[in-house]
Protein backbone atom coordinates (compact mmCIF):
# COMPACT_ATOMS: atom_id res chain seq x y z
CA UNK A 1 0.00 0.00 0.00
CA UNK A 2 1.30 3.33 -0.86
CA UNK A 3 1.04 5.87 1.21
CA UNK A 4 -0.18 9.32 -0.35
CA UNK A 5 -1.83 12.93 0.09
CA UNK A 6 -5.59 12.28 0.35
CA UNK A 7 -7.17 14.31 -1.29
CA UNK A 8 -9.37 17.20 0.22
CA UNK A 9 -13.31 16.59 0.12
CA UNK A 10 -13.56 20.09 -1.03
CA UNK A 11 -11.98 22.90 -2.15
CA UNK A 12 -9.30 24.57 -0.63
CA UNK A 13 -11.73 28.23 -0.37
CA UNK A 14 -14.90 26.37 0.21
CA UNK A 15 -14.36 26.30 4.34
CA UNK A 16 -13.74 30.65 4.42
CA UNK A 17 -14.59 32.75 6.06
CA UNK A 18 -13.78 30.31 8.85
CA UNK A 19 -10.82 28.72 7.53
CA UNK A 20 -9.09 30.45 4.86
CA UNK A 21 -7.89 29.55 1.73
CA UNK A 22 -4.12 30.62 2.75
CA UNK A 23 -4.21 28.50 6.02
CA UNK A 24 -5.76 25.22 4.06
CA UNK A 25 -2.42 26.10 1.48
CA UNK A 26 0.18 25.56 4.65
CA UNK A 27 -1.50 23.46 6.36
CA UNK A 28 -2.81 20.72 4.16
CA UNK A 29 -0.26 21.70 1.20
CA UNK A 30 2.91 22.24 3.30
CA UNK A 31 2.47 20.32 7.16
CA UNK A 32 0.02 17.41 5.81
CA UNK A 33 1.65 17.17 2.50
CA UNK A 34 5.53 16.89 5.06
CA UNK A 35 4.10 14.42 6.92
CA UNK A 36 2.87 12.08 4.32
CA UNK A 37 6.64 12.61 2.82
CA UNK A 38 8.18 11.90 6.06
CA UNK A 39 6.62 8.80 6.63
CA UNK A 40 7.42 7.70 2.87
CA UNK A 41 10.87 7.79 3.51
CA UNK A 42 10.88 6.68 7.10
CA UNK A 43 8.88 2.96 6.26
CA UNK A 44 10.55 2.94 2.83
CA UNK A 45 12.68 -0.64 2.84
CA UNK A 46 11.27 -1.37 5.85
CA UNK A 47 8.57 -4.55 6.96
CA UNK A 48 6.57 -0.93 7.23
CA UNK A 49 6.58 -0.30 3.80
CA UNK A 50 3.32 -2.29 2.09
CA UNK A 51 0.97 -1.90 5.38
CA UNK A 52 -1.86 0.44 5.94
CA UNK A 53 -1.50 4.07 7.77
CA UNK A 54 -4.08 2.00 10.42
CA UNK A 55 -1.73 -0.62 10.85
CA UNK A 56 1.74 1.43 10.62
CA UNK A 57 0.19 3.53 13.99
CA UNK A 58 -0.92 0.42 15.28
CA UNK A 59 2.55 -1.37 14.88
CA UNK A 60 4.52 1.08 16.63
CA UNK A 61 2.85 3.04 18.67
CA UNK A 62 5.29 2.70 22.47
CA UNK A 63 7.80 1.96 20.48
CA UNK A 64 10.91 4.86 20.90
CA UNK A 65 12.54 3.05 18.16
CA UNK A 66 9.85 3.29 15.95
CA UNK A 67 8.82 7.04 17.84
CA UNK A 68 9.65 9.17 14.59
CA UNK A 69 7.22 6.67 12.30
CA UNK A 70 4.83 6.86 14.83
CA UNK A 71 4.63 10.54 14.83
CA UNK A 72 4.53 10.94 11.44
CA UNK A 73 1.42 8.15 10.40
CA UNK A 74 -0.52 9.38 13.25
CA UNK A 75 -0.34 12.86 12.00
CA UNK A 76 -1.34 11.67 9.05
CA UNK A 77 -4.05 10.32 9.89
CA UNK A 78 -5.69 12.33 12.42
CA UNK A 79 -5.34 15.58 9.28
CA UNK A 80 -6.75 13.41 7.27
CA UNK A 81 -9.47 12.24 9.39
CA UNK A 82 -9.83 16.21 10.48
CA UNK A 83 -10.62 17.48 6.61
CA UNK A 84 -13.41 15.35 6.93
CA UNK A 85 -14.70 16.50 10.45
CA UNK A 86 -15.52 19.86 8.74
CA UNK A 87 -17.56 20.49 5.79
CA UNK A 88 -18.82 23.98 4.23
CA UNK A 89 -21.85 25.35 6.08
CA UNK A 90 -21.64 22.92 8.67
CA UNK A 91 -21.77 23.14 12.68
CA UNK A 92 -24.52 23.49 14.78
CA UNK A 93 -26.79 21.10 16.18
CA UNK A 94 -26.05 17.80 14.95
CA UNK A 95 -28.76 15.51 13.60
CA UNK A 96 -29.75 11.69 13.15
CA UNK A 97 -28.50 9.00 15.01
CA UNK A 98 -25.32 10.59 16.69
CA UNK A 99 -27.80 14.02 18.12
CA UNK A 100 -30.08 11.07 19.95
CA UNK A 101 -26.58 9.76 21.15
CA UNK A 102 -25.19 13.08 22.39
CA UNK A 103 -28.33 13.69 24.06
CA UNK A 104 -28.43 10.32 25.66
CA UNK A 105 -24.47 10.00 26.45
CA UNK A 106 -23.62 13.63 27.40
CA UNK A 107 -27.04 14.75 28.84
CA UNK A 108 -27.83 17.95 26.16
CA UNK A 109 -25.96 19.26 22.56
CA UNK A 110 -24.48 22.28 25.04
CA UNK A 111 -22.78 19.62 27.49
CA UNK A 112 -21.29 18.44 24.88
CA UNK A 113 -20.20 21.67 23.02
CA UNK A 114 -18.84 22.70 26.73
CA UNK A 115 -16.84 19.49 27.24
CA UNK A 116 -15.15 19.15 23.40
CA UNK A 117 -14.25 23.14 23.58
CA UNK A 118 -13.00 22.89 27.12
CA UNK A 119 -10.46 19.55 25.60
CA UNK A 120 -9.22 21.93 22.86
CA UNK A 121 -8.69 25.01 25.05
CA UNK A 122 -6.93 22.95 27.74
CA UNK A 123 -4.69 20.48 25.88
CA UNK A 124 -1.44 22.52 26.12
CA UNK A 125 0.79 23.19 23.45
CA UNK A 126 -0.17 21.39 20.33
CA UNK A 127 -2.68 18.41 19.94
CA UNK A 128 -6.16 17.40 19.34
CA UNK A 129 -9.64 17.35 20.33
CA UNK A 130 -11.93 14.37 19.42
CA UNK A 131 -15.39 12.97 19.98
CA UNK A 132 -14.71 9.22 20.51
CA UNK A 133 -16.48 6.40 20.71
CA UNK A 134 -15.67 3.61 23.91
CA UNK A 135 -17.37 0.68 24.55
CA UNK A 136 -20.46 2.32 22.85
CA UNK A 137 -21.08 5.44 24.83
CA UNK A 138 -19.71 8.88 23.25
CA UNK A 139 -16.98 10.83 25.47
CA UNK A 140 -14.36 13.64 24.32
CA UNK A 141 -10.78 13.35 24.93
CA UNK A 142 -7.82 14.87 23.82
CA UNK A 143 -4.38 13.67 22.56
CA UNK A 144 -0.89 15.54 22.39
CA UNK A 145 1.55 16.32 19.52
CA UNK A 146 0.53 13.38 17.20
CA UNK A 147 -1.19 11.05 19.33
CA UNK A 148 -4.24 9.55 18.45
CA UNK A 149 -7.22 7.72 19.67
CA UNK A 150 -6.96 5.01 17.41
CA UNK A 151 -3.83 4.23 19.01
CA UNK A 152 -5.65 3.38 22.27
CA UNK A 153 -8.14 1.26 21.01
CA UNK A 154 -11.10 4.27 20.84
CA UNK A 155 -13.45 5.03 18.08
CA UNK A 156 -12.79 8.60 16.55
CA UNK A 157 -16.25 10.35 15.25
CA UNK A 158 -14.84 13.72 14.97
CA UNK A 159 -11.64 16.16 16.07
CA UNK A 160 -10.50 19.35 15.91
CA UNK A 161 -6.94 20.04 15.61
CA UNK A 162 -5.55 22.30 17.58
CA UNK A 163 -2.07 22.87 16.83
CA UNK A 164 -1.18 26.65 16.34
CA UNK A 165 -0.73 26.30 12.51
CA UNK A 166 -4.57 24.96 12.15
CA UNK A 167 -6.03 28.36 13.33
CA UNK A 168 -3.14 30.84 13.60
CA UNK A 169 -3.09 32.59 10.52
CA UNK A 170 -7.34 33.48 10.94
CA UNK A 171 -7.21 33.58 14.45
CA UNK A 172 -3.42 34.27 16.01
CA UNK A 173 -3.65 33.09 19.52
CA UNK A 174 -7.38 32.98 19.54
CA UNK A 175 -7.73 29.02 20.14
CA UNK A 176 -11.01 29.61 21.86
CA UNK A 177 -12.63 31.41 18.89
CA UNK A 178 -11.27 29.55 16.65
CA UNK A 179 -12.79 26.66 18.17
CA UNK A 180 -16.23 28.34 18.40
CA UNK A 181 -16.63 28.81 14.17
CA UNK A 182 -15.50 24.83 14.22
CA UNK A 183 -18.41 23.90 16.81
CA UNK A 184 -20.97 26.56 15.36
CA UNK A 185 -20.00 26.54 11.35
CA UNK A 186 -17.76 23.48 10.52
CA UNK A 187 -18.86 20.34 12.12
CA UNK A 188 -19.46 17.40 9.57
CA UNK A 189 -22.57 15.99 11.50
CA UNK A 190 -22.89 13.84 8.34
CA UNK A 191 -19.26 12.57 8.81
CA UNK A 192 -19.89 11.46 12.16
CA UNK A 193 -22.81 9.63 11.84
CA UNK A 194 -21.18 7.26 8.86
CA UNK A 195 -18.98 6.28 11.53
CA UNK A 196 -21.40 5.45 13.90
Amino acid sequence: MTITLPELPYGKGDLAPHITEKTIDFHYGKHHKTYVTNLVKLIEGTELENEALENIIKKTVGDKAKAGIFNNAAQVWNHTFYWHSMKPNGGGSPTGQIAEKIKADFGSYEKFVEEFKNAGLTQFGSGWAWLVLKDNKLQVTKTANADTPLAHGLKPLLTADVWEHAYYLDYQNKRADYLDVFIKNLINWDFANSLL
